[in-house]
C-alpha cells in the first residue's frame, strides 16, 4: 500500500507543479507588461505556447542537442520531485546541476555560435549561484541537523532565525538562476536584450517546449529552497512560508524590470562578494554560538 500513495504522490506532483510553474510565468508576463504600460498576455498563455510548440517538429543540426535537453528536463523533474518527497536535499542538488550541466552541453552541441557562447555564459552562471546553494544546504544542516527536505517540518523555530545572511544571499543568486535581469546573459529571456537568443538559438519545436516546461520546474524548486527557511511545525507555517515565497517571486519579478543588463564579470565578481559575506558571516555565527 505504501508504494502505491508514493506513486500517486509522483504522479500528484508531475501533475500540479508544472501547472504552479506555468502559473507562475503567466503572472510574471503580466506584470512585466503592466509595468511596462503594456497589456500583456492572458495567464494562461504559457501553456498556450507550449502547447503550440509541442505540434511543431523539431529541426536541430545535431541529433545529441535532442537528448541533452530531454536529460536536462528529466534531472529538473526528478530534482522537485525528491524535493517535494521530502528526500535528501543535497541529492536534489545534485540532480539539479546535472539537468544544468546537460542544458549546457545541449548549448555545445548544436555548434551555433551563438549557442555556444551562451553556453559559457550559462557555465559562469552556474559557478555565480551554485556556491551559495551549497552554502545553503550546510547552513540547513547546521539548523535541523539532518539533509533530509522533511526534517524542516520538525523543527520548533523555522531556519530564517538563525540563517538570515544565508538567506538573503540566496535571495541574491535566485535571480542568476531564474534568469531575470540584470543577470539574463546566457538565454536573452526578453527579446529586447539581444536579437539572437544565446543558447537556445537553435531550439525549436519540442526542444522548446520541453526546455519551456523544464524553467518551471527550475521556478518551483528555486522557490522551494525559499520554503524551507520559513517553514516548520506550527500548523500554519506552510501558509506562511508560501506566501513569503510569492514575494520574493515578486521582488524578482521587479528587480527583472527594473534593471539593465550587466556584464558576466560583475555577475561573477558580485556573487562571489555576497556569497563570501553572507555565507561566511552566517556560517561563523552558527559556528560560534
Amino acid at each position: 500500500m505504501t508504494w502505491v500513495l508514493s506513486v500517486l504522490q509522483v504522479l500528484g506532483i508531475l501533475i500540479f507543479v508544472p501547472i504552479i510553474g506555468g502559473l507562475l510565468t503567466g503572472v510574471d508576463r503580466i506584470i512585466s507588461a503592466r509595468m511596462q504600460s503594456r497589456k500583456g498576455p492572458p495567464l494562461l498563455q504559457p501553456f498556450y505556447d507550449v502547447f503550440k510548440l509541442l505540434k511543431k517538429e523539431a529541426t536541430t543540426v545535431n541529433h545529441a542537442t535532442g537528448y541533452f535537453v530531454t536529460g536536462s528536463v528529466l534531472f529538473n523533474i526528478l530534482t522537485v520531485v525528491l524535493f517535494c518527497m521530502g528526500v535528501d536535499l543535497l541529492l536534489c542538488i545534485f540532480a539539479f546541476t546535472l539537468g544544468c550541466v546537460l542544458f549546457v552541453l545541449a548549448g555545445y552541441s548544436s555548434h551555433s555560435p551563438y549557442s555556444f557562447v551562451g553556453s559559457e555564459r550559462e557555465l559562469i552562471q552556474i559557478m555565480c549561484y551554485e556556491p551559495m546553494i551549497l552554502i545553503m544546504a550546510f547552513g540547513y544542516y547546521r539548523v535541523v541537523e539532518s539533509f533530509n527536505v522533511g526534517d524542516a517540518f520538525t523543527q520548533n523555530a523555522p531556519a530564517i532565525v538563525k540563517l538570515p545572511l544565508i538567506f538573503l544571499g540566496l535571495v541574491y543568486v535566485l535571480t542568476i538562476k531564474l534568469r531575470k535581469s540584470p543577470f539574463d546573459l546566457s538565454m536573452s529571456h526578453h527579446g529586447h536584450q539581444e536579437i539572437v537568443k544565446g543558447i537556445t538559438t537553435e531550439l525549436t519545436g519540442t526542444s522548446l517546449a520541453l526546455l519551456e516546461i523544464s524553467h518551471w520546474f527550475e521556478t518551483v524548486f528555486a522557490l522551494g529552497l525559499v520554503y524551507l527557511f520559513f517553514v516548520y511545525s506550527a500548523p500554519f507555517s506552510w501558509a506562511v512560508a508560501a506566501a513569503i515565497c510569492l514575494v520574493v517571486f515578486f521582488l524578482e519579478i521587479i528587480i527583472d524590470n527594473g534593471f539593465a543588463r550587466v556584464k558576466w564579470k560583475f555577475a561573477l565578481t558580485s556573487s562571489w562578494i555576497v556569497i563570501i559575506v553572507t555565507g561566511g558571516a552566517n556560517l561563523m555565527y552558527l559556528s560560534l554560538f
